[in-house]
């Protein structure tokens, strides 16, 4: 009798893992919508709970792995913006104690330091 339900268990969560898959598919690949995707479970067979169950919880982890992402962006961002001040700072103290009018300026550094830390900032903000 154990046998029987640990394989029925074993199916179950097969079967479950196969409705996750396909609903990942549907979202990612197939660019469905929560709500089109719910239906398409549902036409498979599935309650409405649990196709809904399904979608949240692959909605969540779509959105926490974004604001990941967006976390790493700005990071990244920030610290070259901070390189590229912490150099440019330098440079610029090295001429002054020189008595030189010009030193080094690190535009670039910046530029990339803004672009990774808004394109950051809009993937957090605008994460759905």
């Amino acid at each position: 009798m154990q046998i029987t339900t640990m394989e029925n268990e074993q199916e179950n969560e097969e079967c479950v893992l196969q409705f996750y898959d396909y609903a990942i598919y549907l979202i990612q690949d197939e660019k469905k919508s929560a709500d089109e995707t719910i239906a398409i479970l549902i036409s498979m067979g599935l309650k409405n709970e649990n196709a809904t169950m399904i979608v949240n919880s692959i909605q969540k982890s779509i959105r926490e792995k974004r604001e990941k992402i967006a976390r790493k962006y700005m990071i990244r961002g920030a610290l070259w913006c901070i390189g590229g001040l912490l150099i440019t700072g330098l440079a610029y103290m090295a001429a002054a104690n020189h008595g030189r009018e010009s030193y080094t300026f690190c535009w670039v550094a910046l530029i990339i330091g803004g672009l990774y830390f808004f394109g950051g900032l809009f993937l957090k903000l605008f994460n759905k």
